[in-house]
């Protein structure tokens, strides 16, 4: 078995963070698609991101307790099957009750995959002598982009008709996943167990660092879980596009979370995560201002752009920090808190798409994004990122 500061460690974790971010962006684009199948109603797409997002809390609190106990190479490995199953129900399923079932499966898949990795992801980095979670963060973009890039680039082999342009994407997804999870058997490390006891047996408590850090995972996490699950409907209805064209939205925002990931650690070391979460919070936060004002479709496309430069930058600090600082629990906890709003939000969003209109909406994720540039004094500037970095591989 391979150990944390090995290359092949790194590569582990570049393959879960692609392999998950490829799921959710033929997920992201398929919405859309999905939303026309079934003549949803924007109250039905509400609940249905509500159902996938409790399914995701629920595999949080589990996984999170047995990568703790067991380690997280062994939750990695079970949650990578159960994203296939979830990817392929949910663009095949024929009525609205097994699609249900199939947004379940990918809530449970996502949240347990997504504490799994990054708890990899945090020990490899504890390893290393420089920052990396951007860049893992960043192979998560790589596969969204991928993923939500496919429904574009298939729909021209399939007269652009969306269920079978759905049904290939969602097969090479799947094709991928079980070359994954071979290959995950061979290279995924083996992590720590974590212990919440000190010496007398006590559990420790979490640092208050911890929850304040969930107070910012909730501002990121209901911007991005917005631009993921409502760009592509958003371009649609707002320029009259089809469906299939409506997805550059959610294709826009995860070509510049890429972007900004892979610069992400180069930012980091020069500026320090304080002020890199500052401009997240600001980009991105003028891009919903630019999505909640603009027309046009090259207008939007820039907006969501926008998004996903600001967006792309807040979450890896986030996580990082808490793994550091808090360990594996905390960085639980941070999950947790960013990914269950990043799943439920867009359900907060479409009532409220359902009574002011999905462009107005838009002022919402703004107006909570600019919050970041006060709450994010917390994180560690560039004078004190050294000895974090130095502090977390002693």
């Amino acid at each position: 078995m391979n150990s944390l500061s090995s290359s092949r460690a790194v590569a582990a974790v570049v393959l879960l963070f692609c392999f998950n971010g490829l799921v959710v962006g033929v997920y992201a684009a398929s919405i859309p698609s999905l939303y026309v199948k079934f003549g949803l109603a924007p109250w039905q797409m509400s609940i249905f991101f509500v159902v996938t997002g409790l399914a995701a809390i629920a595999a949080m609190q589990v996984s999170g307790r047995l990568a703790d106990r067991f380690g997280a190479r062994r939750v990695s490995l079970v949650m990578l099957p159960v994203l296939i199953v979830a990817i392929l129900s949910l663009t095949l399923a024929p009525n609205l009750p097994l699609l249900f079932v199939a947004g379940v499966l990918l809530g449970f898949g996502n949240g347990g995959i997504d504490i799994a990795m990054n708890a990899i992801g945090v020990q490899v980095e504890q390893n290393r002598t420089k920052p990396i979670m951007s860049f893992f963060h960043g192979m998560w973009s790589v596969g969204n982009l991928a993923g939500a890039a496919m429904l574009v680039l298939l729909a021209p082999l399939f007269a652009r008709e969306p269920q079978p342009t759905m049904t290939a994407a969602a097969g090479v997804a799947a094709t991928l996943g079980v070359a994954a999870v071979i290959v995950g058997i061979r290279i995924i490390p083996e992590t720590a167990v974590v212990s919440h006891e000190d010496e007398s047996g006590a559990r420790t408590p979490l640092p208050a660092s911890a929850y304040l850090l969930g107070l910012m995972a909730i501002a990121f996490g209901l911007g991005e879980g917005t631009a993921m699950d409502w760009s592509g409907l958003h371009v649609t209805e707002i320029t009259g596009v089809d469906t299939t064209t409506g997805s550059l939205g959610v294709t826009a925002v995860a070509a510049f979370m890429v972007v900004i990931r892979l610069l992400g650690d180069f930012l980091v070391a020069r500026f320090g995560r304080r002020a890199v979460t500052r401009f997240g919070g600001a980009c991105s936060a003028l891009g919903y201002l630019v999505a909640a004002t603009g027309s046009g479709l090259p207008v939007l496309l820039v907006g969501w752009s926008l998004v996903g430069l600001g967006i792309g930058m807040i979450a890896p600090q986030v996580y990082a920090v808490a793994g550091h600082t808090a360990g594996g629990r905390g960085l639980a906890v941070v999950v947790t808190f960013g990914y269950a709003t990043f799943l439920i939000a867009p359900a907060l969003i479409g009532a409220l798409v359902g009574a002011v209109g999905i462009q107005h909406t838009m002022f919402l994720p703004a107006i909570l994004l600019s919050g970041l540039l006060v709450v994010a004094r917390i994180m560690p500037g560039r004078e004190t990122e050294p000895a974090l970095v130095a502090e977390a591989t002693d």
